[in-house]
């Protein structure tokens, strides 16, 4: 018998993210979709960005858990449109970036870390609250991070440096 897709769901939900272990998969949002088609089970990825180094490691992962499962017959889709977006990170995973040290995306910002531009408003800076102390007295110290998908920042109030995980 077959596994619900609901029950694959939560088996996806454990495997954590390569790059960022503090965060599953699924909280990520890159797993797009999970059913069957016939006796094939299906699960599409949408990666953070089309290059992402940890595409290929992310698969394996997939492919790995699901047929220690006991999923025989299994086929991952790499869908790249629509694109990832960081809005697809659940509360729950923005929860778990913050309690790991990074900062989690703020909605409306660029990938360069300011505020874009809305009609009527120009863009500005952005003020990134520190995931350690909270305070939102924080800098840009580069626009490339420990990966591609974050930036290094400091907080001026605690001294600490932290990640923000860049928005795409």
């Amino acid at each position: 018998m077959r596994p619900a897709v609901s029950t694959i769901w939560d088996w996806l939900a454990e495997l954590p993210d390569p790059e960022i272990p503090a965060i599953s998969l699924t909280d990520l949002g890159i797993i797009r979709d999970v059913g069957w088609q016939g006796e094939t089970l299906v699960v599409t990825v949408t990666p953070t960005y089309s290059g992402c180094p940890a595409t290929s490691v992310i698969n394996l992962d997939i492919e790995t858990h699901l047929r220690g499962k006991g999923i025989e017959d299994l086929r991952l889709e790499r869908r790249l449109s629509p694109a990832w977006t960081t809005d697809w990170i659940s509360d729950q995973g923005r929860e778990k970036l913050r309690e790991y040290g990074i900062a989690p995306p703020i909605a409306g910002t660029a990938p360069d870390g300011h505020v874009m531009a809305r009609i009527g408003a120009l863009g500005g800076n952005l003020a990134v609250p520190c995931p350690r102390c909270g305070a939102t007295d924080t800098r840009r110290v580069s626009q490339f991070g420990s990966t591609p998908c974050k930036a290094s920042w400091v907080c001026n109030a605690c001294l600490e440096p932290f990640d923000y995980f860049k928005c795409h």
